[in-house]
């Protein structure tokens, strides 16, 4: 698989994090276009202590990228930017309500903008993990007019159900379930079973 993964403005860079290293680790996965927009960097910043934009994806990942090709989220002539570059899907994660708003009024006035709505009009899978609350009805209105056009609608809400022991396992327990929509389910995922 070929995907997209972009980080936004929002809090949730432990999700971020997370979701990068599933997708790196995951054989099933041959390139992860990675993008971060500048609110991002801030972000990151403050919740990892990661700083600047060179070689993001390696201090993300603890390690030298293999299959992540990391982008600048001003270069709307990146491959992603075109239908026509092969590709399964894209996961915003977590997704800014700015974003969300310019995904979900076709403005692709970014890298990440334009790469998500080449995966609305192409029909794959596009999951937008919306971080706010509460939503006002712009928030509302823009998830509907996401969902209308294709998008999976996805907010960050942690499951605790499995009991999860930090704050670590709650994201990765997220991670893997956003990750289940492209097609990737994950081995370490928590599946309810209910009693018989």
């Amino acid at each position: 698989m070929n995907l997209t993964f972009a980080i936004t403005g929002a809090s949730g860079a432990i999700l971020a994090r997370e979701a990068l290293r599933a997708l790196e680790a995951d054989a099933r996965v041959a390139r992860i276009h990675f993008v971060a927009s500048e609110n991002a960097l801030r972000v990151l910043a403050e919740e990892l202590g990661l700083s600047g934009r060179n070689d993001l994806a390696e201090k993300l990942l603890g390690a030298a990228p293999e299959k992540t090709v990391q982008l600048s989220d001003a270069d709307i002539g990146a491959s992603i930017a075109s239908g026509s570059h092969p590709s399964n899907g894209m996961i915003v994660l977590p997704c800014s309500m700015g974003t969300l708003a310019a995904i979900a009024n076709g403005l692709a006035n970014s890298l990440i903008a334009r790469a998500a709505d080449v995966t609305l009009k192409e029909r794959r899978p596009l999951i937008l993990c919306v971080r706010e609350t509460p939503f006002n009805r712009i928030h509302l209105r823009n998830m509907t007019l996401a969902a209308e056009a294709g998008a999976t609608i996805f907010p960050v809400i942690p499951a605790f159900y499995n009991h999860p022991v930090d704050s670590i396992e709650m994201a990765r327990q997220f991670v893997f379930r956003a990750l289940a929509h492209v097609g990737l389910p994950q081995p370490g995922a928590y599946i309810w079973k209910a009693e018989e």
